[in-house]
Order: structure tokens, then C-alpha cells, then sequence
């Protein structure tokens, strides 16, 4: 083998070798609530606060994409992402979002952590209570730390409600 073959052979495997000495994982989150730039900034942010080595958000599919290094520091991005307020269904078992709420029904129950930037926010909590069988109301406001949803309903499926427009939060009664 000549010696500029075997110079180019090792210059591609240089380039080549640092690919596979770092193990890369990427998550997929469908359905986050994506209104405006608010929104997207807020749940790329939470990502790289958790973690990740890169986050992308495409609104108009409403998803974020998740790189890390592994799956649990993909989890960790993921999570965090929740603790900011947002909800996507994971493409990937291991790294997705519970809605860590018994299946208990109650007459009211307190939300937090919804990120809840804009009135579009707001609203995609008022169509979640609206479809939320037995929730008569909430008091849910644009920039609203927390809020109150009544009725008679349950808390399993109130964080479903929440779940289905791309929101999460923590649910007490």
C-alpha cells in the first residue's frame, strides 16, 4: 500500500473514531404545547437545562427533539422539560414523562408548574377543563404560577386533559 493511501485511510478514521467513542441518544416529544416563540424558547431551554447536548423545537409538527449523550441524561433533559411545563408523548420508553397523579376523583384540585406564558397558554388549559368530563371551571391566568380546576372529576384524567394540549404540571388536591 502506497503511503498517501495509508495517510488517507487514517485521516478518515480519525474523523470517523470520535463518532463511535461517544454514545449519542435522540428523544422525539409529540405533541408539546408550541404556541409562539415563548413556548418554544421555554421548552428548549428546560432541555439544555437538563441536560441536553442539543434541543430543537419544531412548532408547526409540535415536538421537540432531545440529543444527549445517553438515555439518562435524556431523561434528565426530558424531565426537565416537564418541571417547565410542557408535555410530549416520547418516542422513547425510557426517557418520558409520567403523569405521577393518582386516579382518585375530587370535587377540585390545584395545578402548578404549567407553563402558561400567553393567552394561546390559557387557552389550551380552557380546552383541556372543557374536555375534562365532570370540570365545571378553573381559574388559570397568562403568567399564573398556579391555578384551581373544579367539578367532580378525576386527577388522572385531568393531567390526561393537560397531557392532550401539550401541558404538564404538578396536580394536588
Amino acid at each position: 500500500m502506497k503511503k498517501g493511501n495509508i495517510v488517507s485511510i487514517l485521516m478518515v478514521v480519525a474523523l470517523i473514531l470520535p463518532g463511535f467513542a461517544t454514545a449519542s441518544t435522540t428523544v422525539t416529544l409529540k405533541g408539546v404545547h408550541l404556541c409562539c416563540k415563548g413556548c418554544v424558547t421555554g421548552a428548549v431551554n428546560a432541555a439544555k437545562k437538563g441536560g441536553a447536548s442539543n434541543a430543537t423545537a419544531k412548532p408547526q409538527q409540535r415536538q421537540v427533539i432531545i440529543e444527549a449523550a445517553d438515555v439518562a441524561t435524556a431523561n434528565k433533559a426530558v424531565q426537565a422539560v416537564a418541571a417547565a411545563g410542557y408535555y410530549g408523548k416520547s418516542d422513547n420508553p425510557k426517557a418520558a414523562i409520567a403523569a405521577g397523579v393518582e386516579d382518585v376523583k375530587v370535587t377540585s384540585a390545584n395545578v402548578s408548574g404549567v407553563h402558561l406564558c400567553c393567552g394561546k397558554c390559557v387557552r389550551a388549559v380552557d380546552k383541556a377543563v372543557e374536555n375534562l368530563k365532570g370540570a365545571s371551571g378553573h381559574t388559570a391566568e397568562k403568567k399564573a404560577a398556579t391555578f384551581k380546576v373544579t367539578g367532580s372529576f378525576s386527577l388522572k384524567a385531568l393531567a390526561e386533559a393537560l397531557h392532550e394540549e401539550g401541558l404538564h404540571g404538578v396536580i394536588t388536591k
